[in-house]
Protein backbone atom coordinates (compact mmCIF):
# COMPACT_ATOMS: atom_id res chain seq x y z
CA UNK A 1 0.00 0.00 0.00
CA UNK A 2 2.65 2.41 0.65
CA UNK A 3 4.82 1.82 -2.55
CA UNK A 4 1.77 2.65 -4.70
CA UNK A 5 1.39 5.66 -2.68
CA UNK A 6 4.67 6.51 -3.77
CA UNK A 7 4.02 5.88 -7.13
CA UNK A 8 1.36 7.56 -7.89
CA UNK A 9 2.95 10.76 -6.17
CA UNK A 10 1.63 10.54 -2.69
CA UNK A 11 0.51 13.74 -0.80
CA UNK A 12 1.82 15.84 -3.73
CA UNK A 13 -0.31 13.80 -6.65
CA UNK A 14 -1.51 16.18 -8.91
CA UNK A 15 0.70 19.48 -7.96
CA UNK A 16 3.60 18.28 -9.94
CA UNK A 17 2.67 21.15 -12.99
CA UNK A 18 2.72 23.35 -10.14
CA UNK A 19 5.76 23.16 -8.77
CA UNK A 20 7.71 22.45 -11.39
CA UNK A 21 6.61 25.70 -13.01
CA UNK A 22 7.19 27.33 -9.51
CA UNK A 23 10.52 25.78 -9.46
CA UNK A 24 10.93 26.84 -13.81
CA UNK A 25 10.37 30.65 -12.80
CA UNK A 26 12.46 30.81 -9.73
CA UNK A 27 15.26 29.05 -11.34
CA UNK A 28 14.76 31.65 -14.75
CA UNK A 29 15.02 34.88 -11.27
CA UNK A 30 17.84 33.42 -10.14
CA UNK A 31 19.73 32.88 -13.17
CA UNK A 32 19.45 36.52 -14.16
CA UNK A 33 20.11 37.90 -10.75
CA UNK A 34 23.61 35.69 -11.06
CA UNK A 35 24.32 36.88 -14.77
CA UNK A 36 23.80 34.13 -17.08
CA UNK A 37 20.70 34.93 -18.93
CA UNK A 38 19.59 38.69 -19.75
CA UNK A 39 16.11 40.54 -18.74
CA UNK A 40 14.55 39.15 -21.94
CA UNK A 41 14.89 35.86 -21.67
CA UNK A 42 14.04 35.79 -17.73
CA UNK A 43 10.63 37.24 -18.76
CA UNK A 44 10.43 35.02 -21.51
CA UNK A 45 10.84 32.05 -19.66
CA UNK A 46 8.57 33.83 -16.97
CA UNK A 47 5.92 34.34 -18.76
CA UNK A 48 6.08 30.98 -20.18
CA UNK A 49 6.13 29.53 -17.26
CA UNK A 50 3.34 30.88 -15.95
CA UNK A 51 1.13 30.48 -18.67
CA UNK A 52 1.75 26.92 -18.48
CA UNK A 53 0.89 27.54 -14.42
CA UNK A 54 -2.48 29.43 -15.14
CA UNK A 55 -3.42 26.88 -18.17
CA UNK A 56 -3.37 24.10 -15.85
CA UNK A 57 -5.31 25.80 -13.33
CA UNK A 58 -7.91 26.74 -15.49
CA UNK A 59 -8.49 23.05 -17.01
CA UNK A 60 -9.23 22.10 -13.57
CA UNK A 61 -11.73 24.65 -13.02
CA UNK A 62 -13.60 23.67 -16.39
CA UNK A 63 -13.35 20.20 -15.62
CA UNK A 64 -15.07 20.46 -12.09
CA UNK A 65 -17.87 22.53 -13.63
CA UNK A 66 -18.59 20.54 -16.11
CA UNK A 67 -18.65 17.72 -13.84
CA UNK A 68 -20.87 19.49 -11.96
CA UNK A 69 -23.62 20.25 -14.52
CA UNK A 70 -23.43 16.35 -15.98
CA UNK A 71 -24.64 15.47 -12.17
CA UNK A 72 -27.13 18.44 -12.77
CA UNK A 73 -28.12 17.21 -15.91
CA UNK A 74 -28.61 13.85 -15.49
CA UNK A 75 -31.39 14.30 -12.29
CA UNK A 76 -33.54 15.50 -14.96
Amino acid sequence: MRLQKIIHGGFLAGHRTYILSGLGIVSAVVSYLVGDTDLFLTLQSVFTLGGIYFLRKSGETKRKSYARNTKEISKH
